[in-house]
């Protein structure tokens, strides 16, 4: 079977823009969480989020992109740059743009750019919104834009898996490369959702947390005071490619895509299995198909949400997946940083596993003060942590029971 690696990384999130600026704020445990700039919030119950602040784009280009688009487009862009697979670049002659793809989901779509049209509609009436407003808001534009913008001819598709997004679209890019139908995808999610209705949709879910007055410090997984998530946007891209054709185009391997797996809860439309089923199996079939045994993980980039819910249910998961070794593999989250970006997170925590094995250092799961006494692993508490890495896995557990996990391995 052919082995799949990563060539290029992307991201765009709140807490940096671009790689370097991102896991510069990973380094220095940074929180990009603040007071909501997009709109006036005083309305709501929760007026912090996680919003990407100074992106710059094309202005012609985003006449027609929604933000999430945007976020996808520029990630994309960055993550094919380092891959040298840009279509100006000197090595992408070595390869055929019919077999380069993409898989880029997002949870929502267009969700801003919907609510503004559809008050215009309310109050206007027909023919007198923008016309292109069923293009620019479906799901599946960023996977088309990405496309467009970047000549890739190859396998072209959208994954909504919400929060597992992400992770459905790299376990489905890796399947796609390893069955011979591409030679290198982009893949990851992306999520660009601060609005009104949508805060306060979750806000009615009880999701959100409420701690308006110290926004950096609300986003607290595995903490004894966690209320809730913060909602974020971003994007996170990963470049795959066939070993074979990395190896021919003399391209630098930043780590191996190792092994997927993916279930359902089949249980309830937001709350998780209450036994951790599905997210349990999720990770041994990652495990089998990457070859590892739960003690050869060094690392878990965990799905972390900091609800009462989720990171409690992780942790008895990966206690009952890694049995003896769960008390010595690391586990952090770094929503506790970047938020939760729904279609975006597992995307951006992609990008963050193969830095980490990468650069050989741990994100820290900041504002973890007072843990909570019955979640008790290593959670790489407050501080970065230096380490050789060798296997990673990174965990994405969505509303609806959907359950993907990636194991990523040290490139040998």
């Amino acid at each position: 079977m052919e082995r799949v690696v990563v060539t290029g990384v992307g991201v765009v999130s709140c807490a940096g823009i671009g790689r370097d600026a991102f896991w510069s704020a990973m380094e220095a445990g940074h929180s990009g969480i603040g007071p909501i700039q997009a709109f006036d919030p005083a309305a709501l119950a929760v007026k912090i989020a996680g919003e990407v602040q100074d992106f710059t784009f094309d202005p012609k280009l985003a006449k027609r992109m929604e933000r999430f688009t945007q976020f996808a487009t520029a990630a994309a862009g960055e993550a094919l740059a380092q891959a040298g697979l840009l279509p100006d670049d000197a090595g992408a002659g070595a390869a055929d743009p019919e077999r380069l793809g993409a898989v880029i989901g997002s949870g929502i779509g267009g969700f801003p750019f919907l609510e503004a049209q559809h008050a215009r509609f309310l109050e206007r009436g027909a023919g007198r919104f923008h016309p292109l407003t069923v293009p620019i808001i479906i799901p599946n534009m960023a996977a088309a834009n990405v496309a467009i913008q970047y000549k890739l001819l190859g396998p072209n598709q959208c994954i909504s898996t919400a929060c597992a997004t992400g992770n459905h679209c790299v376990g489905n890019a890796l399947d796609l490369i390893r069955l011979g139908r591409a030679d290198a995808v982009v893949a990851g999610g992306c999520e660009a959702t601060v609005s009104p209705f949508a805060i306060d949709g979750y806000i009615q879910l009880r999701a959100l947390s409420t701690r308006n007055d110290d926004p950096q410090r609300a986003s607290r997984p595995f903490s004894k005071g966690r209320d809730g998530f913060v909602l974020a946007e971003g994007a996170g891209v990963l470049l795959l490619e066939s070993l074979t054709h990395a190896r021919k185009r003399g391209a630098e391997i930043l780590a191996e895509v190792a092994g997927f797996g993916m279930t359902s809860d089949a249980h309830h439309l937001t709350a998780p299995d209450p036994g951790g089923r599905g997210a349990v199996q999720a990770m041994r079939l990652a495990l089998a198909d990457a070859g590892l045994n739960p003690q050869d993980v060094d690392y878990i980039n965990a799905h972390g949400t900091s609800t009462p819910l989720n990171d409690a249910l992780e942790t008895r998961a990966i206690k009952e997946v890694f049995g003896a070794h769960a008390g010595r593999v690391a586990v952090s989250s770094i929503k506790s940083m970047v938020g939760h970006s729904l279609g975006a997170a597992a995307g951006i925590e992609a990008v963050a596993s193969v830095l980490a094995l990468q650069r050989g250092l741990i994100p820290p799961t900041i504002n973890l003060d007072e843990p909570d006494p019955e979640l008790d692993l290593d959670y790489v508490p407050n501080q970065p942590r230096e380490a050789r890495l060798n296997a990673v896995l990174s965990n994405a557990f969505a509303f609806g029971g959907h359950n993907a996990v990636v194991a990523f391995k040290r490139f040998a």
